[in-house]
């Protein structure tokens, strides 16, 4: 399995995806890393992807509160989940990180092909704003 799609099966939300599957979407995401510090999104931009931590922290300003997330963690899904595709929070590098980004072709290619995806998205999602 390629050192990507190993990164993808550590990330709960995608644990439950086949070889096949995470090398599929392996292959149509692309990884970034950010210093600390570094801005990664912002409100109100038009947000055109996904991402997962894989090293590093950042931290989430949303309306629903500040937290901090980690390796296996994710942020970006509601810009894509939206209609308008905006972003709600403003999201940066708390130390150095590294990420994999899912862009939206990519995504949706991902949730029509494993549904449950979907559901374990909005699982989570829902638990966010607990």
């Amino acid at each position: 399995m390629s050192p990507r799609a190993e990164d993808l099966r550590a990330i709960p939300l995608l644990s439950g995806l086949d070889g096949a599957a995470l090398e599929k979407l392996a292959a149509r995401t692309s990884e970034f890393e950010a210093h600390a510090g570094q801005p990664l999104t912002h409100p109100g931009a038009t947000g055109t992807g996904m991402f997962f931590v894989v090293e590093g922290m950042v931290e989430v300003d949303a309306p629903e509160g500040h937290r901090e997330l980690g390796p296996g963690e994710f942020f970006g899904e509601l810009a894509l989940l939206s209609d308008e595709g905006k972003r709600t929070a403003r999201v940066r590098a708390k130390t150095p990180v590294r990420c994999i980004a899912v862009d939206r072709a990519a995504f949706e290619a991902l949730l029509e092909d494993h549904p449950e995806v979907a559901a374990n998205l909005l699982e989570a999602g829902l638990g966010r704003l607990d």
